[in-house]
């Protein structure tokens, strides 16, 4: 099978949210209760809102504004010292041509957060020899959600046409350890 580039027009800035079950998958095998969350890809909040509904406080910024101000306007990828102090960096980033954007916010997200980092993206992100730094050498990463139902970015009730996971890596952990596969979808 060959994987080909999306046919989708790219946008700078383009909003793709996120649906609610999405999160709720995630937060079902890595609770966030009491947890202080930094949402930096926010758009209009629908993961924030899920996060908060689960009991975190949740900090969101963004590139840009969409429907919903974010508490911070913030460009992820600008090389400015920002650490974060609180429990995780949970988010579904842009991904750039060739997930290349993807690559460099896990990347910046495991450097900013000592915690928990989930990201969702392609459920095929993990292959590839330029991203063993991410998972097979990186002691850091615990595991990855699979999604078995499809996401509907464009929040238009019609099936995605790409499959998704979570990618969660946590604070280092005493080794040896194998990060763990899970399956979920819509339903709990």
């Amino acid at each position: 099978m060959t994987v080909v580039s999306s046919k989708y027009a790219r946008i700078e800035n383009d909003l793709c949210q996120t649906e609610p079950w999405a999160t709720e998958a995630l937060i079902r095998h890595f609770p966030v209760t009491d947890m202080k969350i930094w949402e930096p890809a926010a758009g209009n909040h629908l993961i924030a809102d899920v996060l908060k509904e689960a009991g975190a406080t949740v900090h969101t910024s963004d590139i840009a504004t969409y429907e919903r101000p974010q508490d911070q306007w913030l460009d992820f990828l600008d090389d400015l010292p920002v650490t974060f102090g609180g429990d995780g960096i949970i988010t579904n980033p842009p991904y750039g041509v060739q997930n290349r954007t993807a690559v460099k916010f896990a990347e910046k997200a495991l450097e900013r957060c000592s915690g928990l980092v989930a990201l969702l993206l392609t459920a095929k992100f993990d292959s590839g020899s330029t991203r063993t730094h991410l998972f097979r050498d990186n002691p850091r990463f615990a595991g990855k959600i699979v999604l078995i139902d499809r996401i509907s970015l464009l929040l238009n009730n019609e099936s995605g046409t790409e499959d998704h996971a979570w990618y969660i890596w946590t604070e280092a952990p005493r080794l040896p350890r194998v990060p763990v596969l899970i399956y979920a979808g819509r339903e709990a």
